[in-house]
């Protein structure tokens, strides 16, 4: 006989601990228990059954993973735990004594320091793994850079924060990855391809935020702490992938005065590797090198660039131009048009560096500037200015610079062109010409923000006329969701999306809704007297007066009904359209008479109505192969087949009602 097994000593009762046996176990706080499992990445586990893991144990009950909590004996933090739980009691002993000095010596100098290195490290074995979990860090770290600072949330992690999210936007600018973004409620989304892991974060508008008591900034501070670590390592990694010294030379002085990206200045590692480096250095910082090369530094690139022979330079592009191109993007199209499309590649850290890199922009004060400035810079342009109110590292604060070739407003559109001033070419930044609102520079490109969002997600410059100021802007869609077939597209015509005759519905529809309500009274009378009218007389060619239950009406119906023959029905058919017409004859009379409008589209409701009619049939005939071939199929087959019809159904009446929204629209806009 085999040896029992004891109730509540294996199976689940054994791989499950409650929240207060492992609090028990660890001996530590709660606060450094919660703090603890963030740090390592331990999160609360659900039993299948709550009974078998603990008798006692409720829906409200946490539990975790036994191996878990004993995995977290031998972690080096609790240490630390216990020593500043050790030195509180000693800091409290001095207060209640009374000795002060001593309590802020102990505070200041005895707090042991707590490192993570470790646990990033033990958490992300290899560089792709930290990629991968680099989108909440990012939109947490983002979130807190633009918070103010309060008791709850200090000035020094706010700091910390934004210097570590300007260094990895600074990365994304010098390498080009970034690939879209998106305006939305939240805030805007951005998405950067880095050794091929697409990381995609959000970064909340700058206004005024309100901090509420509803949020526990304790724990949300936790994972503050853990980030920081995580994405000081990813930049580390980053900056000496592309030969850059990491941390990169941050000017506080120039922060404060609000440069932002301006603040920092990327240096290369080795000067003498390449003279590709220096020259990527210098057009980092915004057109122009902020601290410049030193004299021993310049010495070292002339030499380089002496050393080489023009001659190899020439042979070496000769060589270049006789080689075919084989760093461009292969497009796959479908052999067949019905065929599925294959997905494209995105852009090209080449491409995304061209797309603004012969432009010149001016951002208005009315506009958001660190975004912009963010965007433009990541997609090749090296010359951006805005006004001096926005803060430093402007290319220029002349608005009115002739090299400037686009201006971004968000304002109503300027109409009177720009006076002449005198020494404009001499202005400098003491004496800066300010354009008063409603005056244009001649030969600028005025364009509205969104111009720069959409030119990113398409990957090519789009007209400007579209985004002109005062100009209706076209639909600013999601690059990452992708129109199916009978979804509704905002960026399709109405002709392109509508089903047929769909359009002439809507036109009757439309005429019907413009009657007024006295004209709809006489008609509906009208048409109710003609209706009248034309049933007593298919009454008396019938032979009399119509008696419920009588003989005769059974005997016609059994003579109905056994008579196919439909050679009447073509008669029929021009009676009533003879009546149709006498009936809209009469009705154009009164109405001329009354001097109400004459319709002037009743032969086109005619045929719409006839086309309705026929697609109606059209209609009917389909749902009965439907349901015909709905009964060869099994039940489990025919319940899915009618779940997707009915998804199917709903998708297109949506879509129906937002092409009927977008068609009243037009015609408003049209009159």
């Amino acid at each position: 006989m085999g040896k029992q097994k004891k109730k509540g000593q294996s199976g689940q009762a054994k791989n499950y601990i409650t929240r207060t046996q492992a609090v028990r176990k660890l001996q530590i706080s709660l606060p450094d228990f919660r703090r603890l499992c963030i740090f390592k990445g331990i999160y609360p586990r659900e039993p299948r059954n709550l009974k078998k893991a603990s008798k006692s144990a409720t829906h409200s009950t946490t539990f975790y993973y036994t191996k878990d909590i004993q995995y977290l004996l031998h972690e080096p933090l609790l240490g630390k735990f216990r020593e500043q739980k050790a030195l509180e009691k000693k800091i409290a002993r001095s207060l209640g004594r009374n000795e002060v000095q001593d309590a802020v010596r102990l505070e200041k100098h005895g707090m042991p320091k707590i490192k993570l290195d470790h646990i990033v490290r033990e958490r992300y074995p290899t560089f792709v793994d930290a990629l991968r979990d680099l989108d909440d860090a990012l939109s947490l770290l983002f979130l807190f850079a633009n918070l103010p600072s309060t008791t709850e949330v200090p000035a020094k992690v706010i700091s910390r924060c934004q210097r570590l999210c300007h260094e990895f936007e600074h990365y994304l600018i010098a390498t080009n990855s970034l690939r879209k973004s998106f305006l939305s409620i939240k805030g805007i989304y951005y998405q950067a391809t880095i050794q091929g892991q697409d990381i995609m974060w959000l970064v909340p508008y700058k206004f005024v935020q309100r901090v509420t008591q509803d949020v526990d900034y304790r724990i949300m501070g936790t994972f503050v702490e853990f980030y920081c670590t995580l994405l000081g390592f990813v930049n580390y990694k980053l900056y000496t992938s592309i030969g850059l010294v990491y941390p990169p030379k941050f000017d506080t002085a120039s922060d404060e005065r609000g440069a932002e990206l301006a603040a920092f200045t990327l240096e290369g590692r080795q000067v003498a590797g390449s003279i590709a480096q220096t020259e990527e250095q210098q057009t980092i910082t915004n057109g122009h090198a902020q601290n410049g090369n030193t004299e021993a530094m310049q010495a070292q690139i002339d030499k380089i660039a002496e050393d080489t022979p023009a001659e190899e330079d020439a042979k070496q592009d000769e060589q270049a131009d006789d080689q075919p191109e084989t760093e461009a993007i292969d497009t796959f199209t479908p052999a067949v048009p019905e065929g599925d499309t294959l997905p494209q590649l995105d852009l090209t850290s080449d491409e995304a560096a061209r797309l603004f890199s012969n432009l010149t922009f001016f951002i208005s004060r009315e506009a958001p500037r660190h975004p912009m400035e963010f965007l433009l810079r990541a997609f090749g342009c090296k010359r951006v200015g805005w006004d001096k109110v926005l803060g430093e590292g402007a290319f220029t604060h002349d608005e009115t610079d002739a090299r400037i070739t686009h201006q971004i407003v968000d304002r109503p559109a300027p109409t009177q062109p720009l006076p002449t001033f005198q020494g404009q070419e001499s202005a400098t930044d003491q004496t800066l010409q300010v354009v008063k609102p409603g005056f244009i520079m001649p030969g600028r490109i005025y364009i509205q923000p969104q111009w720069i969002w959409d030119c990113v997600n398409e990957g090519k410059l789009l007209p400007t006329n579209v985004y002109a100021p005062g100009e209706t802007l076209p639909p600013h869609l999601s690059p990452w969701i992708k129109p199916t077939s009978g979804q509704y597209d905002p960026r399709a015509t109405l002709e392109e999306q509508e089903a047929e005759g769909e359009a002439d519905a809507a036109a009757d529809e439309q005429v019907e809704e413009d009657e007024t309500p006295e004209d709809v009274d006489e008609n509906d009378s009208e048409d109710e007297a003609s209706e009248e009218a034309v049933e007593f007389d298919e009454e008396i060619d019938a032979g009399g007066m119509d008696v419920a239950g009588s003989d005769d009406d059974s005997e016609d119906e059994a003579g109905i009904e056994d008579d196919t023959f439909a050679g009447f029905a073509d008669d029929a058919a021009l009676e009533e359209s003879d009546v149709d017409e006498e009936a809209e004859h009469q009705k154009e009379l009164e109405a001329e008479a009354a001097g109400r409008p004459v319709k002037s589209i009743v032969k086109g409701s005619d045929k719409n109505t006839k086309a309705i009619k026929a697609r109606k049939i059209e209609r009917a005939k389909k749902n009965e192969e439907v349901e015909r071939q709905k009964m060869m199929m099994s039940n489990k087959k025919r319940k899915l087949f009618e779940k997707m019809e009915h998804s199917n159904n709903k998708r297109d009446v949506n879509a129906e009602k937002l092409r009927g929204k977008r068609r009243k629209l037009e015609k408003t806009g049209r009159r």
